[in-house]
């Protein structure tokens, strides 16, 4: 089977599976691993921001900044259909117990004006007080679409002007990077925190991290610990991002090439009416009018290929590190 349901499906490769045999370990929770620690400081070099946080999962990490940025009464500016509304187990309103502007935007991603329209008036008792915005990059339920970091300094703006916190889920940023070159520290720029996954598109096993100034991250490790979230021996997970951030980025241009071509392959089939614009990784098709999409996720199980059921007549494709030319090539041959 060729699974393409999700880049959280890949597997370590035998040289990640080696730095993780050979790192060092302590317990984490007294701040005494000596790889999990190399790990944030190499995570927080890399944005030029002041202190990372190594966590479970990306759930975690937005959660955290959630958490540290909010207070009950307060709320959250998002897409409507960004993973911390629609994928985090109503977190926002559970873990902060914070409420949610939601907007729509140009597959996902908002813009500035969107922003400054929606932060709710700051003295008036009716309402909600906005303390954060949240933006996700690369966008999943937008195709893998990615924000024009010129808009996204906008939006900082207008944050700083309305004293607003500015969050990245950047659980495919390095996809977004690779593509556009923008510097990391300028996003450590933009962003008063940031959380990046590991277990997606770079391979590791576990984990995502998140990054922010040193008091923030100091709010974060303690509701990290209250979530059940402080791990002991965790180093050689930590090995595993180490050893991705130096080997796993440029070869994510590997994963967007065959997303095209499997865009441009899908294009051909007669039940698909439409595909999302293939920016990185994710593929998105649109049935035809009619079609259910998990009766055609069910088809193509069948034709050896794994794929999810992403919502009305659609269906979503994700390449990675375990997407293979041959497996492509395989696949052009079947469809």
């Amino acid at each position: 089977m060729i699974d393409l349901r999700s880049d959280t499906v890949t597997r370590p490769t035998p040289a990640m599976k080696e730095a993780m045999w050979s790192a060092s370990v302590g317990d984490d929770v007294y701040g005494e691993d000596p790889t999990v620690n190399a790990l944030e400081q190499k995570v927080a070099n890399m944005f030029g921001m002041e202190k990372a946080l190594f966590c479970a999962s990306g759930t975690m990490t937005n959660q955290l900044a959630i958490r540290v940025h909010c207070e009950p009464g307060s709320d959250v500016i998002c897409e409507k259909d960004s993973h911390i509304y629609l994928y985090e187990g109503g977190g926002v309103m559970v873990n902060a117990q914070a409420s949610v502007r939601l907007l729509t935007g140009d597959k996902g991603r908002l813009n500035a004006g969107q922003i400054a329209e929606t932060i709710s008036p700051e003295n008036d008792i009716h309402n909600t007080y906005t303390r954060l915005v949240s933006l996700e990059n690369t966008m999943n339920k937008g195709g893998g679409s990615y924000y024009d970091f010129d808009e996204i300094l906008k939006i900082q703006k207008v944050c700083n002007e309305r004293r607003v916190a500015l969050h990245l889920d950047g659980a495919r940023l390095f996809n977004a990077i690779v593509e556009t070159n923008t510097p990391l520290k300028d996003y450590g720029q933009a962003f008063d925190s940031i959380s990046i996954c590991l277990s997606k598109g770079l391979g590791c096993p576990v984990g995502s991290l998140l990054l922010g100034t040193e008091a923030f991250i100091h709010k974060a490790l303690r509701f990290r610990k209250m979530m059940g979230g402080g791990w002991r021996q965790a180093g050689m997970l930590a090995a595993a991002g180490i050893y991705a951030l130096d080997h796993h980025v440029e070869r994510l241009k590997d994963d967007h090439r065959r997303a095209l071509a499997l865009a441009e392959l899908f294009s051909r089939q007669p039940e698909v009416s439409y595909i999302y614009p293939v920016q990185t990784n994710i593929v998105i098709l649109k049935l035809q009018d009619g079609l259910d999409a998990q009766a055609y996720v069910d088809s193509l199980a069948k034709r050896g290929v794994l794929a999810i059921d992403f919502g009305k007549n659609l269906v979503r494709l994700v390449t990675h590190l375990d997407f293979s030319d041959d497996q492509l090539n395989w696949l052009s041959d079947q469809l």
